[in-house]
């Protein structure tokens, strides 16, 4: 099983000495002292509106928001992330979930597809919503806010905007000790391939460059020579000292996913996972085995046979 000890925490230079406390105390918290995360992502009610919530496939009590936060506590997972008026509404009946505040996003409903030009609106910008204060408000009132998060589209006509905001995201938040995770797509006219290993490891090495602790992206595609986990070892050796995650995508097979996870954190080199859909898609009941499941795999090294074993109900686990 992974695990780091307090003095093991590499706490950035950008942290001052009266914050570098927090920041250990945070960083152990959303990795459970494994030194790997466990992201469960809750920001797509307004990313992808209500389409990910609603529909053929997905569990009724989806679309019921308190749905995320039962997952949350009941569930085992380093950070539940979601937009800091979503946390506010329902984060003082679960205490026990540790918070990722998501400070920008944008709809989906300008197209960005860059593969049909036809399509094509906008590139895209997801400006930031509010400052780190209002995290700190959270916490002040009980709200266990261990780190904030934002969204780069790399290659946009606006990524300077983005990434200078980030940048101020970033200082703002090291100086009172939070966390800070990068989502980085590469996304607009300027890119033809989104999936790209070469381009995803250029956005890990940005968010590196920026002082992230941790980068969300796109597993890389695969192709007949490599695997997307073994093209993922580039984007991970670009990461440098900023762990990185893979987005978990739309929702698959548990053991399709569960597979995948296993080999993008011990071929690909990935420090953990960041999953929505394919959690809270889900009944209560079977969402909870999965992020347990995921965690077993995540946060203890378990084999993939034996994590499905705990989504099916077969075996427990406990963190």
């Amino acid at each position: 099983m992974p695990s780091i000890t307090r003095e093991q925490v590499r706490v950035p230079a950008d942290v001052p000495a009266g914050a570098r406390e927090t920041y250990i105390d945070n960083y152990m918290a959303a990795t459970r002292g494994t030194g790997r995360l466990m992201l469960f992502a809750c920001d797509q009610k307004i990313e992808h509106l209500n389409d990910d919530f609603y529909g053929e496939g997905i569990a009724a009590e989806d679309n019921e928001p308190e749905h995320l936060f039962r997952i949350g506590s009941q569930g085992v997972c380093g950070v539940l992330a979601g937009q800091r008026g979503l946390i506010s509404k329902y984060a003082l009946d679960y205490p026990g979930i540790n918070y990722l505040v998501k400070m920008n996003s944008k709809t989906h409903l300008i197209k960005t597809s860059a593969s049909d030009p036809a399509k094509h609106q906008d590139d895209p910008y997801s400006p930031q919503l509010y400052d780190i204060q209002t995290v700190l408000d959270l916490s002040d009132n009980g709200v266990n806010a261990v780190a904030v998060g934002y969204t780069i589209y790399l290659g946009s006509e606006y990524e300077s905007q983005m990434m200078m905001e980030a940048g101020q995201l970033i200082a703002d938040a090291h100086s009172v000790g939070l966390l800070v995770v990068l989502w980085i797509y590469p996304r607009g006219k300027a890119v033809k391939d989104e999936k790209d290993a070469h381009l995803i490891a250029g956005a890990a090495g940005t968010a590196l460059c920026l002082g992230a602790d941790f980068v969300k992206v796109n597993p890389p595609k695969s192709d007949d020579a490599k695997s997307s986990a073994e093209k993922l070892v580039e984007v991970s050796s670009a990461a440098g000292r900023t762990g990185l995650v893979c987005a978990g995508g739309s929702t698959v097979a548990a053991d399709k996913f569960l597979t995948q996870l296993w080999e993008q954190i011990h071929i690909g080199g990935a420090k953990g996972n960041a999953t929505g859909r394919n959690i809270h898609q889900r009944s209560l009941d079977e969402a909870v085995r999965l992020t347990k499941a995921i965690s077993a795999i995540t946060l203890a090294d378990w084999s993939v046979e034996d994590a499905l074993a705990v989504f099916n109900g077969e075996k427990d686990f406990t963190f």
